[in-house]
């Protein structure tokens, strides 16, 4: 049974890879997920308001609609809150890269271009095989052009791209105008692959208070339909690698975004809420799920319910919806 997959040119003995997060931080955490079969491990991010330099650009932007009332002022949390800074996220890269075989992918969080270039260079030299871009940019400025939007995330790509030669990947927002046509710019512009997709935080209200509440909830399974379509829309449209993320689970949610056409399929939230462990028992379901149907290979799976692999490639599309809501009608059930 071949499970080797490849992304962002990487060899990778299979295609589950851990996402950014608290457990990426801590070495023996690493070490457990390479045991329990993990491709890759993405470090948590390194945020733009740990970098000095950046400071004055970062409040620029981040600003924006802070004024409109109290609550938001406090949209986004104090750097202090971040965790591990600068040096001591380099320090954690080369300690994970002396510690295991698996790549180790190094994570940037932030807005703008201008102090980055410093970082990915010291990322790449402590030992990142690749860096993953997360521009964490919520548009609420009313005056912005997608256009606009768009240039925030090309001016950070250019500016990592710049100083690196190791792949650079583009963790994206599902909200772009049209997504499909966002990937292939970035894509023209450097990116060597698109993890699909970044969760925003969201926040909630308190009744009783009266107050906006922070929390990032765990993903679940019922999250995997968005991804899964524009990854389906996506295979063989697009240049660059595609990994999936948000509502992985089970073994089940990893076989599907394969099937649509991913190259990688990242969890964090199947590990905080399991265990590191975890990541065997989606390695077992997979194989177990290629071997009842003799596939022998995670390429031969990869995409075959894809929108370009389908016979009836509007299933992704509006004549299936309308299909949907018309059997709603008349049977009271789908």
């Amino acid at each position: 049974m071949d499970l080797t997959t490849t992304y962002l040119g990487l060899k990778l003995r299979n295609p589950v890879v851990a996402s950014a997060s608290p457990l990426t931080r801590d070495l023996d955490n690493i070490r457990r997920i390479e045991d329990a079969g993990g491709a890759a491990v993405v470090l948590p991010s390194l945020f733009e308001e740990q970098i000095e330099q950046e400071a004055g650009k970062f409040e620029q932007y981040t600003s924006v609609g802070t004024d409109s009332f109290a609550e938001a002022l406090s949209y986004l949390p104090p750097a202090a809150a971040y965790g591990a800074g600068p040096d001591e996220y380099v320090e954690i890269i080369r300690k994970a890269h002396e510690a295991v075989a698996i790549p180790v992918i190094a994570s940037l969080n932030g807005v703008t271009g201008a102090g980055w270039t410093r970082y990915a260079r010291l990322a790449q030299d402590a030992g990142a095989n690749a860096i993953e871009l997360n521009v964490f940019f919520i548009p609420a400025d009313a005056s912005l052009s997608d256009e606009e939007v768009e240039k925030y995330y090309i001016t950070v790509l250019h500016a990592v791209k710049g100083a690196v030669t190791i792949p650079v990947s583009m963790k994206l927002s599902p909200y772009f105008t049209a997504p499909v046509r966002t990937v292939r710019v970035l894509g023209r512009a450097g990116a060597d692959g698109f993890v699909l997709f970044n969760r925003f935080l969201e926040p909630d209200m308190n009744l009783t208070t009266l107050r906006i509440r922070y929390d990032v909830p765990l993903s679940t399974p019922v999250e995997i339909r968005l991804p899964l379509l524009w990854i389906g829309v996506m295979f063989e449209d697009v240049a660059g690698s595609l990994a999936a993320s948000t509502g992985v689970d089970s073994s089940d949610e990893v076989i599907k975004y394969l099937l649509a056409g991913a190259d990688v399929v990242m969890t964090t939230s199947a590990l905080l809420r399991h265990g590191t462990g975890h990541m065997r028992t989606l390695l077992t379901g997979l194989t177990e799920w290629l071997k009842a149907r003799e596939i022998a290979s995670v390429a031969d799976m990869r995409g075959t319910l894809s929108q370009r692999r389908l016979k009836d490639p509007v299933s992704y599309e509006r004549a299936n919806y309308i299909k949907v809501l018309h059997s709603w009608a008349a049977t009271g059930q789908p």
